[in-house]
């Protein structure tokens, strides 16, 4: 009993099976019966088209420097801070400068001191004739009172009334002074050198004084602010991060098709997220010389003007290079084209009202229209909707007219 019992509940499943598989065909085959589908069409067509770079890239600011302390010292006065906008030559802080004053005012001494030495009263003078300075007088006094001595001595022994031996010591002492002459002349040389070895330490000595205040290289905003009231820096410590924003750059990165496309001074129309349904104007003024071999792209840089700091650098930015480039293209409405899986394609309407699908290559994308590469030929008719519902081999009915623009 239980084995007929299994049969026949396994004869019903099958029926039940039959029955629903029937059913389905049915649901399936209703489609053929319901007639063409409708669908709007376009035309294929070709037109002239000026060509533009765009590109998604990065605002930096036109200029940026850390600003860092160039002698040691204390923090005696933090000026500047996060935001501020400073102008060159401003001052951001300022380092206690009184070791600096003290190291001034020694090196001064020095200087004076070898100036008098030379003659000289004001750090400006210089030597116009080194015979004349003091110690050069001194030597050649000195000299010209030993040679005197030598030739009357030597007169008197030629007379034979003088003595060989104070001879020989007039001439000993003369060609001493001969050679202490010559002596001073080269001390007073190396003299000179040292008077302009003072001047230049002088120099040093005063600028790092002057260094103690810190002061901005252009006119700039604080993008960053390291350095506190009270803190001792050392030489090469960052203390502030300045930036100029104004004007500021914009880099894209563009394929490398396109390089004969561009040049400098052509204008850049930019748009950012925080500023909806805005175009800032900027224009290209750097193109990279050479083009990255991993992505065969290169740099194009653009300025855009932003008197008002409203563009931020680090922003990413929409840029519109229009160009002089020109081409004859084929164009489709994008609601023409559908993306599935993986490949673009178009529903081809034939003159018996079927469809083709077909595989395209798209070039350039614009708000409607679609630039066709390859795939489709001028004249020919695609359909715009319902895509999805469309095949290679359908049936279809254009609609025209009023029911078009429906």
């Amino acid at each position: 009993m239980n084995r007929l019992q299994t049969r026949i509940a396994a004869v019903i499943a099958a029926c039940v099976w039959m029955l629903t598989a029937c059913g389905a065909g049915k649901q399936a085959e209703a489609p053929r019966d319901a007639g063409p589908l409708e669908v709007r069409a376009a035309e294929v067509r070709t037109r002239t088209l000026t060509r533009a770079v765009e590109s998604v890239g990065t605002l930096y600011p036109f200029d940026e420097a850390i600003i860092s302390a160039e002698v040691p010292g204390p923090l005696v006065e933090v000026a500047a801070d996060l935001g501020d906008a400073v102008k060159q030559g401003q001052i951001l802080a300022r380092i206690s400068d009184e070791e600096q004053r003290y190291l001034v005012a020694q090196q001064e001494a020095q200087l004076r001191q070898s100036l008098e030495r030379l003659g000289l009263k004001e750090e400006k003078d210089r030597v116009q004739d080194i015979r004349e300075t003091p110690d050069v007088r001194r030597a050649r006094a000195d000299l010209q009172e030993a040679e005197q001595r030598y030739r009357r001595t030597r007169e008197l022994v030629d007379q034979g009334i003088g003595a060989r031996a104070d001879l020989d010591s007039a001439q000993a002492r003369f060609q001493a002074m001969q050679a202490a002459y010559d002596a001073t002349l080269n001390q007073t040389r190396n003299l000179i050198q040292e008077v302009e070895r003072f001047k230049a330490g002088l120099d040093l000595q005063r600028k790092r004084l002057r260094d103690t205040s810190v002061r901005a290289p252009f006119d700039a905003l604080v993008k960053e602010r390291q350095a506190t009231a009270g803190q001792f820096v050392q030489a090469n410590n960052p203390l502030f991060t300045l930036v100029k924003i104004s004007p500021i750059r914009l880099r894209i990165e563009v394929p490398e098709r396109m390089a004969p496309w561009l040049k400098i001074g052509q204008v850049a129309e930019v748009s950012v997220e925080a500023f909806e349904n805005r175009v800032f104007q900027g224009k290209v003024w750097r193109i990279a010389p050479t083009v990255d071999q991993t992505k065969r792209t290169f740099v194009v840089e653009a300025l855009i003007d932003n008197a008002n700091a409203e563009l931020k650098p680090g922003s990413y930015a929409r840029a519109r290079i229009a160009t002089d480039k020109t081409d004859a293209v084929r164009m489709i409405p994008a609601r023409a084209l559908n993306y599935v899986l993986g490949t673009n394609k178009a529903y081809v309407i034939k003159p018996d009202q079927t469809i083709e699908v077909r595989d395209v290559t798209v070039g350039d994308r614009f708000p409607n229209e679609v630039e066709i590469v390859e795939g489709l030929e001028d004249g020919e008719r695609v359909a715009m909707g319902p895509l999805n519902r469309l095949d290679s081999g359908s049936t279809v009915r254009v609609l025209t007219g009023e029911q078009a623009a429906k």
